[in-house]
């Protein structure tokens, strides 16, 4: 697909094999959806403590939809938790995700094998996720993914000089 303008400063695209408007289910259209934010670099990947906080936030609003969201490594972290079997999340939403690893590596195995819609927003200069190896990544994922780009935005969504003047 294309990508669009949506602004000087940023674009958004769409990846998807058809393009589903939002579902709802007669249990949880009216209720707001629960968002928990992953914790960053710091805490093993595999962190008990984020799979206790999204069991807690469960049961104490229990029905509605679970968001994981995170910041770099917190993205990956949250996409990890929703990957295991005893986590039911609705979506991800991954600020910044670290695509290239520390050797330069693309860490895309947990992306492909998620089951649920992702949205990624990026920096256009992130030098962890470029844009091209991001786009390759995202055709192999199976559920709706999209992509929100800060245009001149490096990894931490700091606009550079060149771009913060436009």
């Amino acid at each position: 697909m294309a990508d669009s303008l949506r602004s000087s400063k940023r674009r958004r695209t769409s990846h998807s094999e058809t393009q589903n408007d939002a579902v709802e289910t007669t249990n949880t259209k009216n209720l707001s959806p629960l968002v928990v934010f992953a914790h960053g670099a710091g805490a093993p990947s595999t962190s008990d403590w984020m799979i206790r906080c999204c069991e807690k936030a469960v049961a104490k609003h229990p029905d509605h939809p679970l968001i994981l969201a995170g910041k770099s490594m917190g993205s990956r972290v949250s996409c990890m938790v929703a990957s295991r079997d005893d986590i039911s999340a609705s979506a991800i939403v991954c600020l910044g995700y670290p695509l290239k690893g520390m050797n330069g590596a693309i860490r895309d195995e947990i992306l492909v094998q998620l089951t649920i819609p992702i949205m990624f927003v990026q920096g256009s200069k992130d030098g962890l996720c470029p844009l091209d190896k991001l786009k390759a990544v995202r055709k192999k994922i199976k559920p709706n993914n999209d992509l929100h780009v800060i245009e001149g935005g490096d990894h931490s969504f700091k606009l550079l000089k060149a771009f913060a003047s436009k």
